[in-house]
């Protein structure tokens, strides 16, 4: 029987010691969407947007999210990153914006935390900077999308219609 690696065996929670595992190169790709008003998406793909460059300060909000994972996340370590992007796909079709951000470093646990916090923190700063002119918006279907590294090696997700 699997079980939760972030709680001893009293049940209390505890920070997984990873002082035994090999460094390896981990990796994980996170996706989410932000839906929005067609005018709304319209505003940002133009750059007009009331507060500015709408998706350049979510991108660079996700990757310094990504850095402060450890301090937003009681039980998370604190990773040397060695790469974090973060990227969008206008959908206007679907009204919506499609964010996928990848995290790397070469350590001794994994970069899932990381990847997904920056996909929070970039549709999260997409809904403050347009909050203003559309109070319907909804952040949606964040999700670990792979992940490579480590003893478990890669699992990627599979088999869902319409992923972000």
């Amino acid at each position: 029987m699997k079980r939760l690696t972030h709680i001893d065996e009293a049940g209390r929670a505890r920070m997984v010691d990873v002082s035994g595992k090999p460094v390896t190169l981990r990796e994980a790709v996170a996706r989410g969407s932000v839906c929005m008003e067609r005018e709304t998406i319209r505003l940002i793909s133009e750059g007009r947007a009331p507060k500015g460059d709408v998706l350049a300060t979510a991108r660079l909000a996700g990757i310094m999210a990504a850095k402060r994972t450890c301090e937003l996340i009681p039980l998370c370590h604190q990773l040397n990153l060695t790469s974090v992007t973060v990227d969008f796909e206008i959908d206007e079709d679907n009204k919506r914006i499609n964010i996928e951000s990848v995290a790397r470093c070469q350590g001794q646990t994994g970069v899932e935390m990381e990847a997904l916090v920056a996909v929070s923190i970039a549709a999260l700063t997409i809904y403050d900077m347009c909050k203003a002119i559309d109070r319907g918006i909804i952040i949606s279907d964040i999700m670990l999308m792979e992940k490579s590294g480590g003893k478990s090696g890669v699992w990627k997700r599979e088999g869902l219609s319409g992923d972000p």
